[in-house]
Order: structure tokens, then C-alpha cells, then sequence
């Protein structure tokens, strides 16, 4: 006999890890003032370009010392920049517990060819942040998208470090708090927990990430992309607003959109208030229930926005690994037949399973109204 069906629906089943769910109440009336068919370069387009560095820097709590700046293709554009240009100078610690951690240790060992550590992790744990030598150059993820593990804190990281500290902190940024003190290169994008449009990333630098590289000049050619100085001196620019390349002035509408929103709730710490609390809907609903439990082995490192969940039930797990995978993408596929949660699947290169984003733009009733679907997926999957 089937299962039956919940009553209730979440309002917006836009549960996808990236781009992610646009904020509550979004339509395209929000981007009535893009500044379209204008250069970038003019004066009310780098007024623009400057408004986004400057409110995301003001919610965020950035120092005023460091310095933002707006790059091309997305975090990835923003950590290959830092990448390139910094790092070399010293060995460097790289680590990785999920998917993008990992093409990042690809790309300094394979490509770069540096003298680097690689500290890695299954999905669901974290490296031994104890061994972590900071004499080097450390490069890491603050929170893994793809595994839905994060670092708690930043107590790990010493203040009087030698090396840099490079975090990828693109689905952390605008839901969790991060340590600017202990961290010397932070990326980010916009389609993250703000909602926005993809193809564009945010650099921050540290004073002491400045300084390594006005002294430094990396061994290799430098793409003019990933260019940041030049003769000894910042491009200053770059973190005024006036980019590299040509940004979408509609996408940067949307971004200042995203951000002005994010003031009304209360700034970061309402955005970090509406992340935690769709991850504690989601533990509470995990707690009472049989076959299912977070992919992170640990309640201080779960995610409060990319949520990843595999599946425990004995049997399903006591089938072979393409059943396995089977049976994770029947389960999503129900749930985006029924329209109640499009692309919560988990990503390619993870365990099968459910990935539920829970940023901030992904209204707490939505979480809440999703999660009796997920039980009756599982159990109409598993009947058969």
C-alpha cells in the first residue's frame, strides 16, 4: 500500500546548493535599476561595482584594513587568483575533506608543482587540524559544500602564524561567523546564501596577504585575469570597483538587491540566525528518525547551509553501491516529480544521498513543510 502523501508543501521548493533560492519575496522588478547598456567602467557603474564591496564588507564585519574586490568566474576565479599569485613563496598545507578542497590540492600539485602537504578526509570528517604546520602557506575550505562538513571555529589557527591562510569560504560567507583575524585570503560568490547570480566572486586580502604580494613575484607566467600588482604596487583598483573584466551590471543589481535584504533581516547575524535555524529543523527531524543521519560525523561540524544526509536503513545499505546511488536518486527524483524539492540530490562526486541547502534566503516553513516529503520518498522508494 502507498504511503500517503503530506498535506502541506513548502511554498518555494528551491532547495539547490548553487545557484541557490533567491530571497524571500525576489522577483525581477529587483533588478528595475541595473545599469544596462552602460559601461562598467563609467562613473555610476563603478558606483555601483563600489556599493556592492562596501556593503558586503560592512555586514559581513570585515576590517577596514583589508581590502575586497569583485573577480571574474566566481569562487573558483577568486581562489585560482589567490592560488597563482601568492602561493610558492613557502610549502604549503593543503586541506581537503570534500570535492573542491580536493581540486584545489590538484591544482597546486599537479599544476603549480609546489612543495605541498596534502591533509585529507573522507566525506563526513575533517584532516587532524592538529597537524596543521603554519609555518606554511595553509589553504582550505571553511565549510564543504559538497560533503556538508565545516571547520566550528577558528581556533586552530594560531594568531602569530608564519605562512598565509587562504580560505574558500563560498557557501560559509553571509551564515556563519568568520574569524577575519585568523584569516588572511577569504573567496566567495554571489549565488550562495545571498541568492545571487552566478559567474562572479568576491576576493578578500588581509594586510599581511597584501604585503606577500607586493614582495613576492610567483616563478610562473601570469595570466592578466589573476594579475593583482604590478611594478611593486597593489592594483588598487581592482578593490574600488573598477574589475578586471567586464561584470554583468544586471548581476551586480541583483547582488546589491541580495545585500540590502540581508540588512533588513538583521544583518549577518540574522542570516546566521535563519541558517542555524534550518539545520536544527533539520537535526530534530533527523534525531526522531530511523533511516536517515548527516553525513558529517559530528554535530560541530554539520553545515548550516549545504545540509548533506545519507541514507542508514539497513536496507538500503546492505545493497550493492549502485543500488545504493539506486535508490538516493529515486528518492530525489519523487520529491522534484511532486515539485516539493527540485535538485536535492547529493553532488556527483559525494555518497549518494540528500543535500538540502538551508541558507539564509530558504524560509525556516519551507524546511520544516519538506521534511514529511522525505519520509514519504523513502518509504515509497523502499516499498517498491
Amino acid at each position: 500500500m502507498a504511503a500517503p502523501k503530506p498535506g502541506n508543501r513548502p511554498a518555494n521548493p528551491q532547495f539547490s546548493s548553487g545557484p541557490c533560492a533567491k530571497r524571500p519575496g525576489w522577483s525581477i522588478d529587483a533588478l528595475k535599476g541595473a545599469l544596462t547598456g552602460r559601461s562598467h567602467r563609467s562613473k555610476p557603474g563603478k558606483a555601483k561595482l563600489e556599493q556592492v564591496i562596501n556593503l558586503s564588507k560592512e555586514i559581513l564585519g570585515i576590517p577596514a584594513d583589508y581590502r575586497l574586490g569583485i573577480v571574474p568566474a566566481s569562487d573558483t576565479g577568486a581562489v585560482e587568483m589567490a592560488l597563482w599569485s601568492l602561493l610558492g613563496a613557502r610549502g604549503v598545507d593543503m586541506l581537503a575533506w570534500e570535492s573542491f578542497g580536493k581540486d584545489w590540492v590538484t591544482d597546486v600539485v599537479k599544476q603549480l608543482k609546489l612543495d605541498a602537504r596534502s591533509l585529507t578526509a573522507g566525506y563526513g570528517k575533517l584532516p587532524d587540524l592538529s597537524t596543521v604546520d603554519f609555518s606554511r602557506d595553509v589553504v582550505f575550505t571553511w565549510n564543504g559544500t559538497t560533503s556538508g562538513v565545516r571547520v566550528a571555529n577558528g581556533d586552530w589557527i594560531p594568531a602569530d602564524r608564519e605562512g598565509l591562510t587562504i580560505c574558500d569560504a563560498t557557501s560559509a560567507a553571509f551564515a556563519m561567523d568568520l574569524p577575519w583575524d585568523k584569516l588572511d585570503v577569504v573567496t566567495w560568490s554571489w549565488q550562495k546564501v545571498l541568492g545571487g547570480e552566478a559567474a562572479h566572486g568576491m576576493l578578500a586580502l588581509s594586510p599581511r596577504a597584501v604585503e606577500r604580494l607586493l614582495s613576492y613575484t610567483p616563478a610562473w607566467p601570469m595570466p592578466k585575469i589573476f594579475r593583482m600588482a604590478s611594478n611593486g604596487k597593489l592594483s588598487e583598483g581592482i578593490f574600488k570597483g573598477e574589475t578586471i573584466n567586464t561584470p554583468s551590471m544586471i548581476a551586480v543589481e541583483d547582488a546589491l538587491d541580495g545585500l540590502n535584504w540581508a540588512k533588513s533581516v538583521g544583518g549577518l547575524e540574522g542570516l546566521i540566525g535563519r541558517s542555524e535555524a534550518n539545520l536544527k529543523a533539520v537535526a530534530d527531524w533527523v534525531a526522531k528518525t530511523d533511516w536517515v543521519d548527516f553525513l558529517a560525523e559530528t554535530a560541530d561540524s554539520r553545515s548550516c547551509t549545504s545540509i548533506c544526509l545519507k541514507i542508514v536503513d539497513p536496507w538500503a545499505t546492505e545493497q550493492p553501491a549502485e543500488a545504493q546511488a539506486e535508490i538516493a536518486k529515486k528518492l530525489t527524483s519523487l520529491l522534484e516529480k511532486e515539485g516539493v524539492a527540485l535538485d536535492a540530490g547529493s553532488y556527483r562526486d559525494a555518497p549518494p544521498g540528500i543535500r538540502i541547502w538551508g541558507g539564509a534566503t530558504v524560509e525556516n516553513a519551507d524546511i520544516v513543510a519538506l521534511l514529511p516529503w522525505l519520509d514519504w520518498a523513502y518509504a515509497t522508494v523502499k516499498a517498491g
